[in-house]
């Protein structure tokens, strides 16, 4: 009987000890985890962040392929130049060239500017097509383009706003991805959801 709880006593010190080696590996595995999300957080979303003033910085965010084949629809029928603000990876810059638009894709994060780039060489697009500049739109002028899509945070909308209606054309229109414009009257919009997708015709706004 003593010879039993012995062995009983042993298999779970034997347990208790094998717990105990596994927490610090799951422990590890953990920081490292964290310490990769953070890693490519740093490539992908801080390069050229700290050059937006706090109240217009937005973080990036890429939009999904329902939410881009949103945005080619509410550019059906439409032609000319068009200005991604925001343009990450530049997935949506791709599909409205494949339209026959001319754009240019505005991003003040290097890394992501330069994957785009060498994405638009890798996919024999000319730079006259698809072009992406890391540059910060907030400082540039936009009244040549016909076109803006837009993907940004719903703090800074009515900034943007202000300065489109200050420097687009009555021939322009803008479409907003996900969060809309929330004192502009919205000529149609796609999807639902996360997906959703508003356009915005700005002579009627400049009416207004």
């Amino acid at each position: 009987m003593e010879d039993s709880i012995e062995v009983i006593l042993q298999d779970k010190q034997s347990k208790c000890s094998h717990h105990t080696e596994e927490k610090p590996i799951f422990t590890a595995a953990s920081g490292a985890l964290l310490m990769g999300a953070y890693g490519l957080w740093s490539i992908f979303a801080l390069p050229g962040f700290r050059k937006v003033p706090i109240n217009l910085k937005v973080p990036y965010l890429p939009s999904s392929a329902t939410q881009t084949q949103n945005v080619m629809r509410l550019l059906h029928g439409r032609a000319g130049c068009l200005a991604d603000l925001g343009s990450g990876d530049g997935r949506l810059v791709f599909a409205a060239s494949s339209l026959g638009f001319h754009c240019t894709g505005f991003e003040i994060n290097s890394i992501l500017t330069s994957y785009a780039r060498v994405r638009a060489r890798w996919m024999g697009i000319p730079a006259t097509t698809a072009r992406f500049v890391n540059e910060d739109f907030w400082k540039t002028d936009l009244s040549e383009y016909k076109n803006v899509t837009v993907f940004l945070a719903p703090g800074v909308m009515d900034v943007l706003a202000r300065k489109l209606e200050e420097e687009l054309g009555d021939d322009a229109r803008v479409i907003a991805c996900r969060f809309p414009f929330p004192d502009w009257p919205i000529a149609v919009s796609e999807g639902d959801g996360l997906d959703k997708a508003w356009a915005y015709d700005m002579d009627k706004i400049l009416k207004g």
